[in-house]
Formats: structure tokens, C-alpha cells, sequence
């Protein structure tokens, strides 16, 4: 199951997606988390599911692969769902038992937040999947910049993200190596009760925690031999470039912003 926990990966393409200024994709992702919370109907969440799938086609990257990568979510999603279900009254009542009831209110409540979850899900996937984890780190530090003058340390923070990022992947193949190479010791991580299941992962802790400090301990080292000694006065190879595509970007999140305000009332 971990090898389809997408979240951090980046895949190499040339669509239009890809193509686009980092920070126009980091910005459009942010406002759209905000957006979707302006639907509050079937209408308005359809348009939303309709947009992201044409984002989704434009980046050429399979629809198969993102409903892969929610899988492994799927049981918190499930678990926020049923909460909102059981506990939310209002309208025709179907069924009631102390203080669980399943309404009409508590139904359209659970699909809305369902859609919502999904939907950002994806379009977060899509900002990974389509922006290299060094493109995505410049954008993050270009859009903190301001907050320099209150000291902030972008650049660190930016580098933070970016290391982040990029050995979520790297962390979840170790994993899956250290299990199947427990497996084959003979440990069933799929039987037994949850106590049973949580004291199986333990074996995986200890041996994913030392491989993990010493990446990270490498990885300083290898910084300090290339005289890494913070960004001020760095010089970027890669510099960033907004075109005439990015500003669309920006136009056709106000118009989708326009029909979600036309859709809600």
C-alpha cells in the first residue's frame, strides 16, 4: 500500500502543467483549498470535480494514478465522513438512536465533505506530480520573501520543505523494504486485533528511525563539503521566469471563483 502514497513524488513530463511558473502552481493550489469551500451545493461541487479533472487531463498524467494515491487516505476520509453523518441534524430524519440520527442535513453534509477532501487532495497531488521539489523550494522562498523583514528565515524554511518533500518517496520505499523484508521473517503485518497490528510495526520503527538519521547526517555532511552556509548571498542557476501562460492561471482561477459565487446562490 505505501508504494501508491504519491504525495512528494514528481513526474517528469511536458504538458502545460508542468510547463507553468512554480509559483503560479503553488498559488492557484493555495486559493483553490480556499475556493472550494465557497460550494455549498451538488452544482457547485460538480463544477469543481469537472475543473480539476480538466487540470488533471491537461497534466497528462493518468486519473488512474491519483485515485491510487487516495487510497491509502481513504479510511480517515471515510472516518470524517461517517462522524458528520451520524452526529448532524436537520431536515427529514431517516433514523435516530440517542444522540446518532441519520438525517437529510447529515447525508448532503457527508457527501459535500467527502468531494471536499478529494478534491483537495488531488489538486494538491497535482502540484507535487507536476512541480520538481528544487522548483517547488524556490517558489516557497520567493513568496516568503517579504516576510524578511520581520526576520523571517525564508530560505531556511524554503530548504526545509524541499528536503521534506523530496525524501517522503525515499522514506516510503525504505519502509516498504523493511517490510517485505520482515514478511519474509515470517511477520504477518494483516492478522490479528489492532493491538496485535500496532506491536507488528514496532520492528519497523527502530530500523526506519536509524536509517533516517543517518540520511540526514550524510545529507549535512555533503552540504558542508559543498560550503553550504545559508542563502544570503546566494547566486540561483534556476531562475524564475512568469509568462503570459502563469497570468492566465490567475485569470482562470477569478473566472471559476466568479461561477462558484453565480452557483452558491
Amino acid at each position: 500500500m505505501l508504494e501508491k502514497l504519491i504525495f512528494g513524488r514528481y513526474i517528469p513530463g511536458d504538458s502545460i502543467i508542468h510547463r507553468l511558473d512554480p509559483r503560479a502552481k503553488l498559488l492557484a493550489s493555495f486559493y483553490f483549498i480556499g475556493i472550494i469551500f465557497l460550494c455549498n451545493n451538488f452544482q457547485s461541487y460538480a463544477f469543481m470535480l469537472v475543473f480539476t479533472l480538466g487540470m488533471i487531463l491537461l497534466s497528462k498524467v493518468s486519473i488512474k494514478f491519483f485515485i491510487r494515491g487516495v487510497k491509502p487516505l481513504i479510511w480517515l476520509i471515510l472516518f470524517t465522513v461517517v462522524l458528520q453523518v451520524l452526529f448532524t441534524k436537520g431536515g427529514t430524519v431517516y433514523f435516530e438512536f440517542g444522540i446518532i440520527s441519520l438525517t437529510e442535513l447529515g447525508l448532503r453534509n457527508g457527501a459535500f465533505i467527502f468531494s471536499r477532501f478529494v478534491l483537495i487532495i488531488f489538486m494538491s497531488t497535482l502540484l507535487t506530480l507536476t512541480t520538481a521539489p528544487l522548483a517547488l523550494s524556490d517558489a516557497i522562498e520567493y513568496l516568503l520573501r517579504p516576510l524578511k523583514v520581520v526576520k523571517f528565515p525564508a530560505h531556511e524554511v524554503s530548504l526545509m520543505l524541499s528536503i521534506a518533500l523530496r525524501f517522503v518517496p525515499t522514506l516510503m520505499d525504505e519502509t516498504e523494504k523493511i517490510m517485505n523484508a520482515q514478511r519474509a521473517r515470517g511477520v504477518d503485518f494483516g492478522e490479528g486485533n489492532l493491538a496485535q497490528k500496532m506491536k507488528a510495526i514496532v520492528p519497523l520503527l527502530i530500523p526506519l528511525f536509524v536509517s533516517s538519521f543517518n540520511r540526514a547526517e550524510d545529507l549535512a555532511i555533503a552540504m558542508e563539503a559543498r560550503g553550504y552556509q545559508g542563502g544570503e548571498g546566494r547566486s540561483k542557476y534556476r531562475q524564475l521566469k512568469w509568462y503570459m501562460k502563469d497570468t492566465m492561471v490567475v485569470i482562470v482561477f477569478a473566472l471559476v471563483t466568479v461561477a462558484l459565487v453565480y452557483l452558491r446562490y
